[in-house]
């Protein structure tokens, strides 16, 4: 099948929509440029043009499973292709005669071509985008467009998440999984959620992630909503490390709470939930304000503002930092307008002093809020050291431009008895292989000594014992 005979395909699949050609023809002309044109590729293509058609999306890729031009990479090389997509499992078992089909072995196996369309034929073979792959054990939780199950890889026999997008009914589900796995492809790092393989069907698409044992939502509840404050400061610290991860590659989380942050056994912290993030690529670029949960949402989002950079993220942490330090959220509101009263009962109503600008807000005009004087963080955070109310009142800043941003952050001195060596770690290393850093500690107050903990399943587990 040549491109005129799938451009022709395309224009009877839709029907002559004008908009949705127009749009495929830039994907055919692209198409003509790059040798090699996947998934995940056509994904960041779409969800840059906001075409979120998620049927085009899989007809454009049933069509091009069919094309076979020529040799593309050897049998090796199928591995690290899809590697620089999807994270594989170290353990991964291949069938018996796997390689051998394809009579390569040994050094030749770097040099034997394979065809495209074989290619696609052996990811499948292997098991990635099957179904069957995976055994679903629990279901874990359920929203408005997709299921999370607790699973196990057959190829592995690890744990596993899958996470069931419905398809069939809602619009805004196919635009926000396409997002999640165009930019998850692109976050390898420790304190990030690793993505393993993609899942179509006519009627989902389920995305397999690693397994991690609870988010901070429920590691709270499980320490009675009080955390050791050394656990609070490693958790936090990697928080900042994977946001600032993300934030060197443009990339805004814009949902940042308790609920989206994984915990494993040894206390590795993960963001997970991309599904309202998007990649940054013009800072002075309009965005829509309806992105951030209502209790970690910023003050000037609030107030309708839809110019914002990576600063959105920054007072969602410190609203997670006063969470793990208190057990409570700080700022509760079932509104808007109850969000803001909250916000500036604590640190003051803002002045053209406080926040230049603020008095010709049309908003805050609006609202009429009485005159409070800003309080001291200290009077709520007890537990919080000197160092770390300073951070605290860094992340809660009016205006984005002076809040502190995640790479800042990693080098106040509140981590300072962290030593250097976690500050300077490869991005897919665990903060936890650093000699100085130790795992979190019973999140019970004044708790005795505890004994050295325990192995289970050669994985040293740092979890609090409640």
């Amino acid at each position: 099948m040549d491109l005129m005979v799938f451009m022709d395909l395309m224009v009877f699949m839709v029907l002559m929509d004008l908009m949705v050609l127009m749009a495929l023809m830039v994907l055919m002309d692209l198409l003509a440029l790059m040798d090699l044109m996947d998934l995940l590729a056509l994904m960041d293509l779409m969800a840059l043009m906001d075409l979120m058609d998620l049927m085009v999306l899989v007809a454009l890729m049933d069509l091009l499973a069919l094309m076979d031009p020529g040799p593309v990479s050897s049998s090796a090389l199928v591995f690290q292709d899809i590697n620089k997509r999807l994270s594989l499992p170290a353990d991964i078992r291949l069938p018996d005669g796997y390689l051998e089909k394809f009579n390569v072995i040994g050094p030749s196996l770097f040099e034997q071509p394979i065809s495209r369309r074989l290619h696609r034929v052996s990811l499948s073979e292997i098991g990635f985008g099957k179904l069957e792959t995976y055994i679903k054990l629990d279901k874990l939780g359920e929203g408005t467009y997709a299921t999370v199950y607790k699973g196990r890889s057959k190829l592995t026999d690890n744990l596993v998440a899958l996470k069931e997008i419905r398809l069939e009914h809602e619009e805004g589900a196919p635009c926000t999984a396409i997002r999640e796995v165009s930019l998850l492809k692109d976050l390898k790092h420790a304190n990030i959620v690793t993505l393993h393989d993609i899942i179509h069907t006519q009627k989902s698409l389920t995305l397999v992630f690693e397994y991690l044992d609870k988010d901070l939502k429920q590691y709270l509840d499980d320490c009675g909503n009080l955390i050791n404050v050394h656990n609070v400061k490693l958790f936090l610290f990697q928080l900042l490390r994977g946001l600032s991860y993300c934030h060197r590659r443009k990339v805004l989380h814009r949902d940042l709470k308790p609920q989206n942050l994984l915990i494993n056994e040894r206390g590795e912290l993960k963001l997970a939930d991309f599904g309202l993030a998007r990649a940054k690529s013009i800072p002075t670029k309009t965005y829509s304000n309806e992105v951030v949960t209502l209790w970690y949402r910023p003050p000037d989002i609030l107030l309708g503002s839809t110019d914002y950079s990576t600063h959105i993220d920054m007072w969602g942490v410190g609203c997670i930092f006063y969470e793990m330090v208190t057990g409570r959220p700080l700022f509760p509101g079932s509104t808007v307008e109850e969000e803001l009263h909250f916000i500036f009962k604590l640190l003051g109503t803002p002045t053209e002093h406080t926040w230049p600008g603020i008095s010709s807000n049309e908003e805050f005009v609006a609202y009429n809020y009485p005159q409070y004087r800003a309080d001291k963080l200290s009077n709520h955070t007890p537990r919080l050291s000197s160092e770390g109310v300073d951070l605290l009142s860094k992340f809660l800043q009016f205006e984005g431009k002076k809040r502190v941003s995640a790479e800042e952050s990693m080098s106040h001195c509140y981590f300072g008895n962290l030593g250097r060596r976690v500050k300077t770690l490869p991005d897919t290393t665990s903060i936890f292989t650093a000699l100085r850093v130790s795992g979190p500690r019973s999140s019970l107050p004044h708790a005795a000594p505890t004994p050295p903990p325990r192995r289970r399943a050669r994985i040293r587990s740092y979890l609090c014992v409640v």
